[in-house]
């Protein structure tokens, strides 16, 4: 009778509360399915970052580089750099891992460090521009020939060539401008632009300007040569052998029409005096 009892009461509790026993499993339920104070572990990691330092540098044609890729992740499951460029050492400590990159020859590089850590993979990007201001730029004093003068602009030891932009100016105003996009080396170049105009009066006294552009997605570099006014023509080589030449021809006109007169003026000192004596 005693093992009976307890199941009694639990039909006169069932009886009296009826749906209580689903409304408990309802919040059992609940309270097992809520994670409030039974949570289920996540695999998501803590957020964390990663760093690709510098992530700007200028380097010269073919020289190297190095760049530092951090992480906040304590441990890192896998990192690696993604480039272009050749690879030199590595090294690496707690945290960190330093490349060197080598002969960078490509004016513009983008470099990616990537990091994973516990499943996720996260990036950091850096950008290597390589160029070269020009050593110089000189222009020539111009070469007059005929009726036409010549300029010849240097432009030494300048890269990347196919984004220079070489100009002329001539008082104050561009008079000739090239674009070099279709040269694209590897290596440091030198360029000569040649241009060709007429001779004209108003153009002398004139200052000429030679003026190289680099334009790197935002970066421009400029370099100019010493200005020369076209006054400068008389002091040329060409030109004083045409001055020579010219003033040569001149004499040898003078001495002809000299010779000529000097051998016809014994015929024409006769003739004058036979006609004084006819007259007198």
């Amino acid at each position: 009778m005693g093992s009976l009892l307890p199941l009694w009461l639990l039909l006169l509790l069932a009886a009296a509360y009826p749906g209580g026993g689903r409304a408990h499993r309802r919040r059992r339920a609940q309270v097992q399915g809520s994670g409030g104070s039974s949570p289920v572990p996540s695999e998501t990691p803590a957020a964390f970052w990663v760093r690709l330092r510098p992530e700007f540098k200028e380097v010269q044609p073919g020289g190297s580089v190095w760049l530092n890729c951090s992480t906040s992740c304590p441990l890192p499951e896998y990192s690696s750099l993604s480039t272009q460029l050749p690879r030199g050492q590595t090294h690496s400590g707690p945290g960190w891992v330093a490349y060197q990159l080598l002969d960078v020859r490509a004016w513009s590089s983008e470099v990616r460090c990537f990091v994973t850590c516990a499943g996720e993979t996260r990036w950091a990007t850096a950008k290597i521009t390589a160029y070269k201001r020009p050593r110089s730029v000189i222009l020539e004093p111009p070469l007059l020939v005929g009726s036409e003068y010549t300029l010849r602009c240097h432009v030494t030891h300048v890269f990347p060539v196919g984004f220079l932009v070489v100009t002329l100016r001539r008082g104050g105003r561009v008079i000739y401008s090239e674009n070099l996009r279709r040269y694209n080396g590897s290596d440091l170049a030198n360029v000569t632009l040649t241009y060709r105009a007429p001779a004209r009066l108003r153009d002398f006294w004139k200052p000429v300007t030679c003026h190289a552009r680099l334009s790197l997605d935002g970066l421009v570099v400029r370099s100019s040569s010493a200005p020369i006014t076209l006054s400068g023509l008389a002091w040329r080589p060409v030109s004083k052998a045409l001055a020579s030449s010219s003033i040569a021809a001149l004499v040898g006109i003078l001495l002809v029409v000299g010779a000529v007169y000097l051998r016809q003026w014994p015929l024409v000192h006769n003739q004058s005096k036979e006609s004084r004596v006819s007259a007198g």
